[in-house]
């Protein structure tokens, strides 16, 4: 495939609704991820055409990345026995990390993000609940 033919067929996903990225994925991968995200999806989307066409990392970076280690959930870097406090639906809620991840009312959770979705029964990202990122 030429240069041109790639710019045509990851502009098409512009277009595409969550749906209609996910058959693209089922179609040319298999089972597409699971994702709710249409922006992350034609990213992901994007990037396999792209790395059919033209290759993928190269060796230096494949190495660079494995150098960099495993990647940690964030709010790991608050230190053990910080706490986070988030005031949910006229409650405050208090989530203390640990070692082996986050606790919220004797629960551990592997993630701040699964912490954070039981405290609210819907899926959020940690980090943003508990304010430790804006956007």
């Amino acid at each position: 495939m030429i240069s041109a033919d790639i710019d045509v067929e990851v502009g098409a996903l512009e277009a595409m609704s969550l749906e209609a990225l996910r058959e693209t994925w089922r179609r040319r991968y298999g089972a597409p991820p699971q994702l709710r995200s249409a922006p992350i999806m034609r990213m992901l989307i994007a990037w396999r055409i792209q790395a059919q066409a033209f290759g993928g990392l190269d060796e230096a970076t494949r190495r660079l990345l494995q150098r960099s280690g495993p990647v940690k959930p964030e709010g790991r870097n608050l230190g053990i026995g910080a706490a986070l406090t988030r005031n949910w639906k006229g409650r405050a809620v208090t989530v203390m990390v640990e070692e082996d991840g986050f606790r919220w009312e004797g629960q551990l959770f592997p993630s701040l993000s699964a912490a954070a979705s039981a405290i609210a029964g819907s899926r959020w990202n940690g980090p943003r609940f508990f304010g430790l990122r804006n956007s």
